[in-house]
């Protein structure tokens, strides 16, 4: 795979989608509602409660990586409201 650092934004993001479409059904029953943290080379992945346990997770497997964040069983890991 191209060195990371040679893709574009959406590439990088688009990766990151296709990765957890195929991981999701496996993970959406176990571990709905946690934050995955997924290596776009690789298709590694580490889980968390939140984006700070899931980078620290996967920092601690796959050093020097650079993750995609999705809230499992949600299109988005945040989502901004104007109460």
């Amino acid at each position: 795979m191209e060195n990371l650092k040679q893709i574009s934004k959406n590439e990088f993001v688009n990766k990151g989608k296709k990765i957890y479409k195929r991981l999701k059904p496996k993970l959406e029953t176990k571990y709905r509602g946690k934050v995955i943290a997924i290596d776009v080379e690789s298709g590694n992945y580490a889980i968390g409660e939140d984006e700070l346990d899931a980078a620290l997770n996967a920092r601690r497997l796959f050093p020097d990586k650079i993750f995609y964040f999705i809230r499992i069983g949600y299109p988005v890991v945040h989502k901004l409201r104007n109460k």
